[in-house]
């Protein structure tokens, strides 16, 4: 098996990348000052907000915040995948990808997803050895056909069956412990985290198996158990059933999300192979992302109840930002009582797709969730229901759906679009003169004299950004102690900087592509920091480091005081406070 990329020839291919180049093969660009413009390829515009950057390496669109490197615009545009596009890249540029097959991490992973194949096959043998747990299947309406498909497996009662037959040596120990397959006690000792339970393999892209999804056959709680974030499997990124899919499927013309393993299952027995669930966590938006690659139609199906309103509502407002003009989101809600899996097995499958084909699309969803918070048949109510259908309409893209939503908006508010839209333009804007934000000077000079507030965090992470070579000699440990939101970030980003002396924006970018903070970075990449000629990046920078350190020390100062007040400090405290005085 080939080993992992290394990740310094990711770092230096995204440095030498011409994003200019990857992007106007594509896209026709026009220069405009440092930067290159076009409109956006990925939602409808009719003026320019989309621009490159070739000094930072990056692209970011002002209208709908598409943003990212040379390799994440492969993988929107062209729909790769992240070894596909490094791939692409690296023949574009005429070198070739190595493969770490020596590095030790490399051989890890391996190691790693050998040890998950082998406990899945061991799995599946328990269940053919065990007449109870084929039994709970076969009264789920899950026959033998299908268990093999989905790879299904039983996990035996008792405390160390997969730590007695995997766990021989201390290496081996390790490796369950990386995977989740295992828990290590407070004593040192180590039991099996699955036990008496119909166990689903959780598959990667590739259909490795990366993780495993537990299910109790009686009434023991948790109900449902996932495995534990691990370096292969990461919950917010992964849908279980996605790849089953796509072996079912030449050609997936739309998908459903569910909440659970069993829901996709049943589905996949009735024939409705285009199912997947997110993994006891809330809809992503790089779970979006993923469904997007595969099909431009797709609708969660939840439970009718408080639980799967909510859920539903964390996934409308979690797609708002990816909505582009040919996807269709819809929203099923199913009678009380009932979720996917059972409702195929009572109904049948024609039932289920009539259910899918009359989901509320998602903006008749949104409209009808906010007129139900208010009486649409008072000046209050009507007032009320703009002011919450503001931040949603905010994160809209601009374009012919925005605008068709706005109309529907002010049909029930009874104002004309214009009208409606001017109220809400401080939350929406146009956005078709989007131009990119601009940090004045006084307003720099401002945050530079601030008493580090989080504000200070983020200007030095955004300088950070601009000029990764400002951080090269900071000292980091002026963060010891300091609590502030983003603090970890920014130190992580420091780090980063000072360990990869020669990594640039767009190599910063790429590296946190996966991490929630990673949209957050993009944005602050894209503020363009003005400066006179005497501008200094490393100096404002360590400035912010001092600020931000001396305003932990006054908090420190204020605690140990308000603590005298009430009791005795120590001596220790006594001679921390003099100090710090």
């Amino acid at each position: 098996m080939a080993g992992l990329i290394p990740q310094d020839f990711i770092d230096d291919l995204v440095a030498r990348a011409d994003i200019v180049e990857v992007i106007g093969r594509r896209v026709p660009l026009k220069k405009g000052g440092r930067e290159f413009k076009a409109c956006c390829p990925f939602h409808d515009e009719k003026s320019p907000s989309f621009t490159v950057s070739p000094s930072k390496g990056f692209y970011h669109c002002f209208g709908c915040g598409a943003h990212g490197t040379a390799v994440g615009f492969l993988m929107e545009f062209d729909h790769m995948t992240f070894v596909e596009a490094i791939e692409s890249l690296a023949r574009s540029m005429g070198v070739e990808v190595p493969r770490s097959e020596d590095d030790r991490p490399a051989q890890r992973y391996d190691e790693l997803f050998k040890l998950l194949a082998e406990v899945e096959r061991h799995w599946q043998q328990c269940l053919r050895d065990s007449p109870a747990a084929v039994e709970y299947l076969k009264k789920r309406g899950i026959d033998g056909a299908t268990a093999q498909r989905f790879g299904i497996g039983f996990a035996p009662d008792g405390w160390s069956n997969v730590l007695d037959k995997f766990g021989t040596s201390d290496d081996a120990i390790d490796r369950l412990l990386a995977t989740g397959l295992i828990i290590r006690k407070d004593n040192g000792r180590h039991y099996d985290r699955f036990r008496n339970r119909v166990v689903f393999p959780i598959r990667d892209a590739r259909g490795r198996c990366i993780g495993f999804g537990g299910r109790t056959m009686g009434d023991e709680e948790p109900k449902y158990l996932n495995s534990p974030e691990t370096v292969l499997f990461h919950k917010g990124s992964e849908l279980y059933g996605l790849w089953e899919a796509r072996q079912a499927l030449r050609h997936i013309e739309r998908l459903v999300v569910v909440e659970g393993y069993m829901d996709v299952v049943a589905l996949a027995r009735n024939g409705i192979d285009f199912a997947a669930a997110t993994l006891g966590t809330a809809t992503t938006a790089e779970h979006l992302n993923r469904l997007f690659r595969l099909s431009e139609n797709v609708a969660f199906c939840f439970d009718g109840d408080k639980a799967g309103r909510k859920a539903a509502w964390r996934a409308l407002e979690t797609a708002l930002p990816h909505i582009r003009e040919g996807r269709q989101i819809r929203f099923v809600f199913l009678p009380d009582g009932h979720d996917p899996d059972s409702y195929v097995n009572e109904l049948g499958s024609d039932a289920f797709i009539r259910a899918l084909d009359e989901g509320l699309p998602l903006s008749a969803y949104l409209i009808e969730e906010l007129a139900a918070q208010v009486d649409l048949a008072s000046v209050d109510g009507k007032a009320r229901f703009a002011e919450l259908a503001k931040p949603l309409v905010a994160k809209i893209p601009a374009g012919v759906y925005r605008d068709l939503l706005l109309g529907s908006l002010a049909d029930r508010v009874g104002l004309s679009t214009e009208k409606l839209e001017r109220n809400i333009a401080g939350a929406v804007g146009d956005r078709k003169d989007a131009s990119r934000p601009v940090v004045s000077l006084s307003r720099r000079r401002r945050a530079a004299s601030g008493s580090g507030k989080p504000s200070v965090v983020r200007r030095a992470i955004t300088l950070l950004l601009n000029h990764p070579a400002a951080a090269l000699d900071l000292d980091v440990e002026k963060l010891a102690g300091v609590n502030r939101p983003g603090i970890e970030l920014l130190q992580q980003l420091i780090e980063t900087t000072q360990n990869q002396p020669n990594i640039t924006t767009a190599g910063l970018l790429e590296r946190w592509r996966n991490d929630p903070a990673g949209l957050h970075l993009g944005k602050l990449a894209a503020v363009e920091i003005p400066g006179d000629d005497d501008f200094d990046p490393a100096a404002e920078l360590q400035d912010c480091l001092t600020q931000l350190a001396a305003a932990a020390r006054r908090e420190h100062v204020g605690l140990l005081i308000e603590k005298q007040r009430v009791s005795a400090l120590s001596e220790d405290e006594k001679a921390e406070l003099r100090q710090l005085r």
